[in-house]
């Protein structure tokens, strides 16, 4: 079944159990009385959305997008325009939400409603817009911050702690699906800690019934304290449209997220951990002797990693990070970039049917060998990539595994002979002619050479390739 990324819909100001919330002292909150009344179920939401509409904001995002002519890869038409086809360029608007999370005009929306726009604008709900631009962006947790380019102070949605929510609880969704306006939906949340939802190196999500629909990316899932306790992101749909299975960043992720981008750093990193986990399965609980199937397995530990300095041995199973129980790997993933670069991270091992304590220092991974970026030019199979030497960094930034070493492939400029060997993103060379690459110095030496065959091995995906070119 496809994932669309929108976001959550909602009509405004229904009536649901759970208003009461609302006329009730904050520890009577705390108990989750379930309306028990006629009355009690005529209560409206509206004063919670009167409270929070201000900051749930409209994001358009205009690219320009290169249409390649059709003749494009035609001999003749190549040869006849001298390889530069008449291509044309046209500009794409897209729609989609966010929320202000800091005064000073600080928006947070979705990666992928921002991707490749030249020009952003941000709508208040009092019509207003403004100019903004991006201060941090990140695909992999599809998460955007965004600066309006006004000098004001703006109301903010405060964060909520996700990790407070559970499965039952009533919520709204505040967004603009299908362009129409800033639209309310109430739901509950359905469950927690989802992975598998999409491609990327996040798998933590708030899974919630309120109606999802295209726009709502980047919205607000809040609860009934009128706190952020989600980012709108996803649905599972068949034809685009709302199913009642839609998907929310936990607000915790988001709150580092942001911090990350009000520091001035120029990428959102994750801790380093230097091992590799697997999920537990039933039959891998019960040959460790554990209750049930959760956790995140150890496979590897890199020698001198974080890892193997706190202790974690490949067999053993981490079952919480500060208490706070893991559900897989993903979970483990999600619990250590909340507690951010700096931090540590108190887990709970099982080793052996007993559980111990361990103390994790979390860092940036690091760039053990300078990774020498360079363009290799020249009349070879390689011209036209760019290529760098790996590391725990560099591999983190290409989502490669952080036992990766050599000289691994960044770019491949198109049209170029790189390009035309198939040469890849990703791909690791491992041997040229002959003599093992091991850095990209040794690479550019050899691509200076001019022999009658070109005998090339790389490494992609796990997998040897060797090819042979004259």
């Amino acid at each position: 079944m496809p994932i669309v990324r929108f976001s959550l819909a909602l009509p405004l100001a229904l009536p649901l159990a759970l208003a009461l919330a609302l006329a009730v002292p904050a520890a009577a909150q705390q108990q989750q009385v379930v309306p028990g009344s006629r009355a009690e179920m005529q209560l409206s939401f509206a004063p919670l959305v009167r409270q929070v509409s201000n900051t749930v904001v409209n994001v358009y995002a205009e690219r320009v997008v290169e249409r390649r002519s059709i003749f494009d890869g035609d001999p003749f038409f190549e040869e006849f325009f001298g390889q530069r086809m008449p291509n044309r360029s046209e500009k794409q608007s897209s729609l989609g939400s966010g929320v202000i999370v800091g005064t000073s005009g600080i928006v947070v929306t979705n990666n992928h409603v921002i991707e490749g726009a030249s020009d952003i604008k941000v709508a208040l709900a009092d019509g207003r817009e403004f100019e903004s631009k991006v201060v941090l962006k990140d695909e992999r947790v599809d998460l955007a911050v965004l600066k309006i380019e006004a000098k004001e102070t703006f109301e903010t949605l405060p964060l909520g702690d996700s990790d407070a929510v559970q499965v039952g609880d009533l919520v709204l969704a505040i967004g603009n699906p299908f362009g129409v306006g800033q639209t309310v939906t109430s739901g509950i949340v359905s469950a927690l800690a989802r992975n598998q939802v999409r491609n990327g190196d996040f798998g933590f999500f708030i899974q919630t019934d309120a109606a999802i629909n295209p726009g709502n990316s980047g919205g607000a899932l809040i609860d009934m304290n009128g706190h952020l306790i989600g980012i709108n992101t996803a649905i599972f749909s068949r034809g685009g449209g709302s199913n009642g299975v839609g998907f929310a960043i936990p607000s915790n992720l988001v709150r580092s997220f942001v911090a990350s981008a009000e520091s001035g750093s120029p990428s959102f990193d994750r801790p380093f951990v230097g091992a590799t986990f697997d999920a537990v399965t039933s039959d891998v609980a019960e040959a460790l002797g554990l209750s049930r199937a959760r956790g995140a397995l150890v496979s590897r530990v890199l020698p001198g990693s974080p890892a193997e300095k706190a202790g974690l041995k490949p067999g053993q199973v981490v079952l919480a990070v500060n208490g706070v129980e893991v559900e897989h790997p993903d979970a483990l993933g999600y619990r250590l970039a909340t507690v951010g670069i700096g931090g540590t991270a108190h887990l709970t091992v099982s080793a052996g049917g007993k559980a111990q304590e361990l103390t994790l220092a979390l860092d940036r991974a690091p760039e053990t060998t300078p990774r020498d970026e360079r363009l290799i030019e020249g009349r070879n199979p390689f011209a036209g990539a760019v290529v760098a030497n790996l590391s725990p960094r560099v591999a983190e930034e290409l989502r490669m595994p952080a036992s990766s070493v050599g000289v691994v492939v960044v770019e491949v400029n198109r049209g170029s002979p790189a390009a035309r060997i198939g040469l890849q993103p990703r791909d690791i060379v491992v041997e040229l002619n002959g003599t093992q690459v091991a850095t990209t110095e040794i690479l550019a030496r050899l691509a200076a050479e001019n022999p009658s065959i070109w005998r090339v091995e790389i490494e992609r995906d796990g997998q040897r390739i060797r090819q042979f070119f004259r």
